[in-house]
């Protein structure tokens, strides 16, 4: 039997899904670990089969759109080793990913996910998945529906600071819920205890309340932090135009089932988060050059974090070099970018902040 069976749910991804093939490929060839991988085709064209048709991997039609859930529990069924990776196609695994989730797993954790990505050169760390108690909720809320208020988006961004540093600064393995279902790896058994992902979740959350009830069941499930992958993000999404209204279901189904009627109800008082402006034309200027001055704190800053609205979560941090003269985004992550707006602030080693730089994706000039 295989170490592993590796199950990519795809939708209209093609040359995405042959690249994240072929990352797995390296990493199993180092790793020496073996390993079934599985495609389960929620969309795709015959012309774009030939993309990945030369890749030793078993495609499975399920004959429609199952979403992420229905997906990867086929690809389960379809298969039968008894440690499992169902990820997305926008995720490429860095050499020694594999490794260190499957020892982890051998190590008794029902579930392992890696240390996420935003670049190849791995700069840019994304946050661990959202907590998603009712305090939690309910402070990020207040942060979106009050913007300008600094009590509110203040408070919520320290708290979003602790989640995310404790995993970003983590040494060693340790039990955490705030997985991601890009790509996370699990054992048979957990999964025949409690069940697979909940399809009525058919895009998001899915993962978030399946790890939830792994918990309730007094499993374990473990941030591994020397576990890399690169997450290109929302890349299947894109391509779905009922993607936003399939997230809005989500949540609310997800806020009922563990929050409860009354606090969803006070959470949709509240409103959800204002749309990001789209009104900067976007351009092929490469991005800004930020000087450190710019992003000062009453300490030198050693992170520099960079968030969608002036109140909202960071998307996205890097650690900043001692020797670093000025910062600048990556260039690839700026050319997937799409057009908007983008809040970038330095933060030093007591949390305090710089004042926001406000970046047009495109025009190439920060404002404050």
């Amino acid at each position: 039997m295989n170490d592993l069976a590796i199950v990519l749910v795809h939708y209209r991804t093609p040359a995405l899904l042959a690249d994240a093939v072929r990352a797995l490929l390296r990493d199993l060839a180092s790793s020496r670990l073996s390993a079934e991988i599985v495609v389960v085709d929620n969309g795709s064209e015959p012309a774009d089969r030939a993309a990945w048709q030369e890749l030793p991997l078993r495609r499975i039609d399920p004959g429609a759109n199952l979403g992420y859930a229905g997906g990867v529990r086929r690809g389960v069924e379809a298969c039968a080793a008894e440690c499992i990776v169902a990820m997305n196609p926008d995720v490429l695994v860095v050499e020694g990913c594999l490794g260190h989730l499957h020892a982890e797993l051998e190590r008794g954790a029902a579930a392992a996910g890696p240390q996420f990505f935003w670049d190849g050169g791995l700069r840019f760390l994304l946050p661990p998945t959202e907590a998603r108690s009712a305090t939690a909720e309910l402070r990020a809320a207040l942060a979106r529906r009050f913007p300008g208020v600094p009590l509110f988006a203040g408070a919520a961004r320290r708290a979003w600071r602790r989640h995310a540093r404790r995993h970003w600064e983590a040494a060693e393995p340790f039990v955490s819920p705030a997985l991601s279902g890009a790509l996370i790896a699990f054992r048979r058994d957990a999964w025949t205890q409690i069940g697979p992902f909940d399809e009525a979740f058919r895009l998001y959350f899915e993962e978030t309340d399946w790890l939830l009830r792994l918990a309730a069941a007094g499993l374990d499930s473990r941030f591994v932090p020397a576990a890399r992958a690169v997450h290109l993000y929302a890349q299947s999404s894109i391509h779905e135009p009922r993607a936003t209204a399939w997230f809005g279901e989500a949540e609310r189904r997800f806020r009922r089932r563990h929050l409860g009627r009354g606090v969803t109800r006070l959470l949709a008082a509240l409103g959800a988060a204002p749309p990001r402006r789209t009104d900067a034309a976007r351009g092929s200027v490469a991005p800004p050059a930020i000087s450190l001055a710019a992003l000062s704190t009453p300490r030198p800053p050693v992170w520099v974090e960079i968030a969608l609205a002036s109140g909202g979560f960071p998307a996205a941090g890097e650690r900043l070099s001692a020797v670093a003269g000025g910062w600048q985004m990556a260039d690839e992550i700026w050319r997937r970018l799409p057009p908007g707006e983008l809040w970038i602030r330095g933060v030093d080693r007591r949390g305090r902040e710089s004042a926001p730089l406000h970046v047009h994706c495109g025009d190439g000039a920060p404002q404050r």
